[in-house]
């Protein structure tokens, strides 16, 4: 297979849906090895943590609540945490500076936080909230701490989802100026991240770093927490007392976690990128109609890829790739 050409269809892992984080770690020793995990104290990302950590890796974990995220992760050895909160510009470039100031580098950045269907919030100059928080944020944050990811073997790791079907990359109306609907709203934003891993692919490729999108798998996290509990209800997934339903198809937060950790640091993926991922393996594309299944072709194009970023650079004022 070509270094630079990665075909979207499936490899054989042997790891699956039912795959736990642990198992994809089972045998490989991080020690010595440095992950950014953004969000990794709540849900799919304390779940990443701890199993990074269990195979010997240091964790760094910006958070938007830093006390929070200490007594979530109290306990776990081998994590600090750090402030960040990716809507907010000026703070995504303080956590990058402070990073940059330690003289470390990272092996694996996760790009991990988001919010999901959340009411109609602006933030910075009026941006859309997830947008901004999803793709923006994390953008700056991988074009910020660029200096510090290591060449030749580091892997960005950006977690897009299945709800990337719902909504392209609304060119005309990025930030929902004329017209609000938080669905289609989370699914342009989780365009993006499928967008930006094939972009900073591209451009990162001949330096050794790749990167890969994922889709998690359907979980109840804290992720939901914007979403009205009568909602909730009527798709089945609590009862009224507000407990979980057992979901065909759910998976548990260590199952949910376990495509990311493959795609940080799976042999597997040795020589391939700008790929996106679902169930421990790499995703076949969607079909035209039907199940929401494997990744829409709007989500890995790579003019609209090379757009994104362009914007998203234009946005942010920061391009680490800038000539």
């Amino acid at each position: 297979m070509s270094n630079s050409d990665t075909a979207q269809h499936k490899i054989g892992s042997g790891f699956g849906a039912t795959s736990t984080a642990e198992d994809v770690l089972r045998g490989v020793d991080l020690t010595g090895r440095l992950a950014i995990v953004t969000g990794g104290y709540s849900g799919l990302g304390l779940e990443t943590t701890r199993a990074l950590t269990g195979a010997g890796a240091r964790v760094v974990v910006p958070a938007r609540r830093p006390q929070t995220a200490r007594e979530n992760l109290a306990g776990i050895e081998n994590v600090e945490v750090d402030e960040l909160d990716l809507g907010d510009l000026d703070s995504v470039r303080a956590f990058a500076d402070r990073f940059l100031g330690t003289g470390r580098t990272v092996d694996f950045m996760i790009d991990n936080a988001g919010i999901m269907a959340c009411p109609e919030t602006r933030v910075g100059p009026g941006w859309e909230a997830q947008f901004a928080t999803n793709h923006l944020g994390h953008f700056a944050l991988v074009n910020r701490l660029w200096p510090a990811i290591e060449p030749g073997g580091a892997r960005v790791v950006s977690v897009s989802s299945r709800g990337h079907h719902f909504s392209g990359v609304r060119w005309d109306d990025v930030h929902w100026s004329r017209g609000y609907d938080k669905w289609l709203a989370y699914g342009q934003a989780k365009t993006a991240n499928v967008l930006f891993a094939v972009h900073l692919d591209a451009l990162a490729r001949d330096r050794g770093v790749r990167a890969f999108s994922l889709h998690p798998g359907g979980i109840l996290t804290p992720l939901q927490r914007h979403l009205p509990r009568e909602e909730m209800m009527a798709n089945g997934w609590i009862d009224e007392d507000g407990n979980p339903i057992p979901q065909p198809g759910f998976k548990t937060p260590e199952q949910g976690a376990a495509t990311q950790v493959w795609a940080a640091t799976s042999r597997q993926l040795d020589g391939m990128g700008g790929v996106y991922l679902e169930d421990c393996d790499i995703a076949e594309p969607a079909p035209e109609s039907g199940e929401r299944a494997g990744v829409k072709a709007w989500a890995t194009d790579r003019e609209q890829a090379a757009r994104l970023w362009e914007l998203s650079a234009e946005l942010t004022g920061v391009d680490a790739f800038a000539s």
